[in-house]
């Protein structure tokens, strides 16, 4: 198997607006809203980071009373902005999930989800399910794109370029396993928290997000 690309960065935020008000000022280029997940109960904005990867900032829809907590990907578990998931390009996702299902077996359920974007396309994607716990999950979630007519960075101005993504772990022995597994190259250094962070590189120079 080649070593695996990333799909896109999940950064949840306790409110969308304010968040892209934020990354504005700190990268020097606002967020393109993105659109609403009815089944989730969250709404999105993305930037666009090169080699057909963004940047999800992803908060809870308000305006959804049918979808209560928790919701996926730490949304509901989160006080401040945080990168608390990661996805990857899936050219077999039913050997994805069997592969993150021996690590937990409540991971690895196969999802079909599409979403209407901000301008009217249509988005349709086969994903491995992210849980709602915990808060910052360091095994990647899968994506294939494949029953869409487009990959959403094609739709955003590349002005950002993501330089390296970085994990530290309290189980680093276990996850390493799953990622050898996935031939994912990335390597998880110890700590007492577990974290992903970011560098990119954006109008307003090289930034750190976490």
């Amino acid at each position: 198997m080649s070593p695996r690309i990333i799909d896109h960065i999940v950064y949840s935020v306790p409110n969308l607006e304010k968040a892209m008000d934020d990354l504005e000022v700190k990268l020097g280029i606002r967020p393109t809203f993105g659109g609403y997940h009815k089944s989730q109960g969250t709404k999105n904005a993305l930037l666009n980071l090169g080699n057909d990867c963004y940047l999800e900032i992803l908060a809870i829809d308000r305006t959804n009373k049918d979808i209560k907590s928790p919701r996926w990907m730490g949304v509901d578990l989160i006080t401040e902005p945080k990168i608390t998931r990661w996805a990857i390009k899936s050219e077999d996702i039913k050997r994805d999930s069997q592969t993150i299902k021996r690590y937990d077996e409540s991971m690895g359920e196969i999802f079909q989800g599409s979403r209407v974007t901000g301008s009217g396309d249509l988005l349709a994607w086969k994903m491995i399910l992210p849980l709602a716990n915990p808060d910052i999950e360091l095994i990647p979630f899968m994506v294939d794109w494949s029953d869409s007519a487009f990959h959403p960075t094609e739709k955003i101005r590349e002005k950002c370029k993501l330089l390296a993504i970085d994990f530290v772990g309290n189980d680093p022995d276990k996850i390493n396993q799953v990622f050898k597994e996935l031939c994912i190259q990335n390597i998880i250094s110890k700590s007492v928290i577990n974290q992903i962070s970011i560098t990119i590189e954006c109008p307003n120079g090289i930034i750190i997000l976490k």
